[in-house]
């Protein structure tokens, strides 16, 4: 489990395609202190396992499915990565919860200063579209941000100084694609949900202001 506070930038040293997946090495700081195999690294929002240690660098392999959702599959040697060690147990929640699972990816196709911050305008397929809510969370390449508006084709987050500089953020271009995913409690209550909602063959209940009633919600 991840926050979305990315910790440092890395950057792919190397790629190594084999079998419809890939073996990345990553170029990494002071994140690396304490790591060992086996360890859980976001890389782009993307949980990975360490798979080698090397001095500066570590190693990860990926799997077809991952390399098809996420941004990973596009990326070459030199491209800058959102890096993040998993939370651990009893450590500071600074952003949301993130999974590290990616949901779908997206597209920059607007960004423009407003006083010190600066908008980012994304394009997302629809069918996440009932997962944002305006002033929710949504982790964008591995980075926890305020919706600040919902559109049409996607929605905008405003990105401050600090976030523009300390992320890939701010090198971003109109065009790039993105890894999104949406705020996993927002899926759980859905597939909570599920037997309650109309036309669902695991039962006859639907909620209603009724049901809310009976079971004491209002």
């Amino acid at each position: 489990m991840f926050t979305g506070l990315v910790e440092e930038i890395g950057r792919l040293q190397a790629r190594e395609s084999f079998r419809g997946g890939a073996k990345l090495v990553i170029s990494a700081g002071a994140l690396l202190e304490g790591a060992v195999v086996g360890d859980s690294i976001a890389v782009n929002g993307v949980c990975l396992t360490v798979t080698e240690l090397a001095a500066g660098s570590f190693s990860a392999v990926v799997m077809p499915e991952t390399l098809r959702k996420s941004n990973l599959g596009a990326l070459t040697p030199g491209a800058e990565l959102n890096l993040e060690r998993a939370l651990p147990l009893g450590g500071r929640l600074g952003g949301h919860l993130v999974s590290g699972h990616i949901d779908a990816t997206g597209t920059l196709v607007r960004r423009y200063p407003e006083g010190n911050a600066v908008i980012m305008h994304f394009r997302m397929p629809a069918e996440l579209n009932r997962y944002l809510i305006a002033k929710g969370s949504i982790a964008v390449d591995g980075v926890s941000l305020t919706i600040a508006a919902l559109n049409p084709e996607g929605f905008s987050v405003s990105v401050i100084p600090h976030s523009a500089a300390q992320t890939t953020l701010g090198r971003m271009k109109i065009g790039d694609t993105v890894n999104l995913e949406v705020d996993l409690i927002g899926k759980y209550v859905e597939k909570l949900l599920e037997p309650y909602l109309e036309g669902s063959p695991e039962s006859g209940k639907k909620i209603t202001a009724a049901f809310l009633m009976e079971n004491g919600f209002i």
